[in-house]
């Protein structure tokens, strides 16, 4: 069996200030955490991340089954932070997803963040970003950070443009 190798950075970003929440644009709105909306959360994340990058790099994410283990483990974590994790609605569903925790160190960790691919491209990324990171900010942490793959360029620049900075690069042993 062959390994894989994915370069992945750690980006972090200090809360020294109130992060502004985006305003989304028309038709779409925010939906903020509640227990009932997990499967909701696992079903988007799926959407999102199905056939990318990120599913290779962890399977879990191209599996419907997947997603919704990994959201059941997210929602059951000591620092989930509901105030984080959000759902964005629009005309057809549920279009993204973020989750945020606190880390055992008290830094905010942003989980995942995904938008399906027919609303990509309209900012819903970034605000789901700044999203969570003004939930951080209000639970009263002042850092965050999250990791992701190197090749998924268009994540790491959207990342930058809030403000996160890469601190770390990683690698990622995956079996083929």
């Amino acid at each position: 069996m062959a390994i894989t190798y994915y370069k992945r950075f750690r980006m972090e970003i200090d809360l020294d200030r109130a992060i502004t929440s985006s305003v989304l644009p028309e038709p779409f709105v925010w939906v903020p955490w509640e227990d009932s909306l997990l499967e909701h959360h696992a079903e988007v994340k799926y959407r999102c991340f199905v056939g990318e990058v990120d599913a290779y790099v962890f399977p879990c994410l191209g599996d419907r089954h997947g997603c919704r283990r990994l959201m059941s483990e997210i929602r059951r974590k000591g620092g989930f932070l509901p105030e984080a994790t959000w759902l964005i609605a629009g005309t057809e569903g549920y279009v993204g997803t973020v989750q945020g925790v606190r880390d055992p160190s008290g830094v905010g960790a942003i989980q995942n963040v995904g938008v399906i691919p027919g609303c990509r491209g309209l900012g819903l990324g970034k605000a789901l970003v700044r999203r969570a990171l003004a939930g951080f900010y209000q639970a009263g942490l002042r850092r965050a950070y999250l990791e992701v793959t190197a090749e998924n360029a268009s994540a790491v620049q959207l990342y930058r443009e809030v403000g996160f900075r890469r601190v770390k690069t990683l690698y990622k042993a995956v079996d083929c």
